[in-house]
């Protein structure tokens, strides 16, 4: 079975973009969102990232 990098639909608290990158990625979704967020908070573009992620990546 081929992996595809899909917003998460079970385990979303926004968009389920996070979700989904940890099931593509098989890590826990917490770690991303970590992640996700030192990254808005050190460089900015985290939030802009996001919202791209949100509109290109495709529902679960």
């Amino acid at each position: 079975m081929k992996k595809r990098l899909m917003k998460s639909r079970t385990d979303r608290k926004l968009a389920g973009v996070c979700g989904g990158i940890a099931e593509y990625l098989e890590v826990d979704p917490t770690v991303i969102r970590l992640v996700w967020v030192i990254v808005s908070l050190i460089g900015g573009s985290g939030l802009l990232a996001y919202i791209a992620a949100a509109i290109l990546m495709p529902e679960e």
